[in-house]
């Protein structure tokens, strides 16, 4: 007879694990709750959307994560007359937890656990889907657009040379013939100009060149681009540092890495300091993130690393914009830094997203952690 209870209790232990880990592994957040709302059971995804801890998520009611909290009640009171499931759809969570606004759909279930009334929850967030077709359309116009500065760049390029030969012969000449020195400055015009074109096009085609992959730590590559940049405006400046240390090494190259995170810090710093701000900051901070989908592939586990300024910020217009090859809000910019980045990150299997208002820019930068 004991025998046979502690089997009953290894399969049900077994079926137990079996069903945790399905619903750690489901892309919605489930919660399991009393029928008052208060949380007993919630799932990784539930974690990741609200950014709080299962353990703290356990202890509150879903009426503190939920905006309309009168539309809430009114959900249960006819889910309990009628015992059918209910849905509420564009349902707002509230960021005074979560510290952020996003929408949800929610589907509300009542179930019998262990003999006891429970109410089950889903939620499905609604910006998650929205992101991702975003995410889809913006790389399919980026290949277009890269494959099209490709091919012009390798066709300037080789003019390029000539150009840059001929102005030589020309100064050489100048020289010999004893010409006036403004005819020299005007053939180091062109050789210097013919110089900033080759540097143009290397760098519109330099991100293509093979990634050298290795174990990187995150850390390394921001503290490299935040000490760059102080020492670049002598001490003057210094960036705001809230690191997770608990994140675990990157597989990736990276000089590409310090690149991309070099390129979106230095357009922060200038636009910091562009709008001449009383107190400018940037912060560079990390976090590890679960159940995130880049594209068509969902990750247990990623970095996001954010890069948090108080500058005039970006038009919504130009956000969907910033990261095409030749675009930029400033005047005598190049429109290369954030295609660079973009397209060092994508090689890299992440995503970068933007959002932003005045005083508050997040460039946030997506990679996947593990092989």
């Amino acid at each position: 007879m004991i025998a046979v209870q502690t089997t009953e209790e290894t399969m049900l232990t077994k079926i137990n694990n079996v069903h945790e880990t399905l619903l750690d592994n489901l892309n919605g957040a489930v919660f399991l709750t009393d029928l008052d709302l208060s949380i007993v059971y919630a799932n990784s995804a539930a974690e990741s959307l609200f950014q709080i801890a299962r353990s703290k998520l356990c202890s509150i009611s879903v009426f503190e994560l939920l905006e309309d909290k009168v539309g809430c009640s009114k959900t249960l009171s006819d889910l309990l007359d009628s015992g059918t499931p209910h849905t509420r759809r564009h349902e707002k969570i509230s960021s005074k937890l979560s510290g952020k606004a996003s929408k949800v759909d929610c589907f509300f279930t009542p179930v019998e656990v262990n003999q006891s009334k429970r109410l089950l929850i889903e939620m499905h967030p609604i910006d998650h889907f929205v992101r991702i077709n975003r995410e889809h359309a913006l790389l399919s116009a980026q290949d277009t657009s890269k494959n099209l500065v490709r091919g012009l760049a390798h066709e300037i390029k080789n003019p390029l040379g000539g150009i840059r030969g001929a102005a030589q012969l020309l100064d050489q000449e100048i020289i010999q013939f004893g010409m006036d020195e403004e005819c020299r400055e005007l053939t180091k015009i062109i050789t210097t100009e013919t110089d900033r074109l080759k540097d143009l096009v290397d760098k519109l085609l330099e991100p293509h060149h093979t990634l050298k992959y290795r174990r990187v730590n995150i850390h390394e590559v921001t503290e490299h681009v935040a000490s760059l940049l102080e020492a670049e405006t002598h001490g003057k400046f210094m960036f705001v540092r809230d690191y997770d240390p608990s994140i675990p090494e990157l597989h990736g190259d990276k000089s590409q890495l310090i690149q991309a995170v070099l390129n979106i810090a230095r357009n922060a710093l200038q636009a910091v300091f562009e709008c001449d701000s009383i107190d400018p900051q940037i912060k560079i901070k990390t976090r590890v993130q679960r159940n995130y989908t880049i594209l068509d592939n969902r990750y247990r586990f990623v970095c996001r690393l954010d890069i948090i300024d108080n500058g005039p910020g970006v038009s919504q217009d130009m956000t969907d914009q910033i990261f095409f090859p030749l675009v930029s809000k400033r005047s005598g910019g190049t429109g290369l830094g954030l295609t660079i980045a973009q397209t060092a990150i994508t090689r890299h299997k992440g995503a970068i997203e933007c959002s932003s208002e005045p005083g508050d820019t997040i460039f946030s930068i997506y990679l996947p952690l593990g092989e």
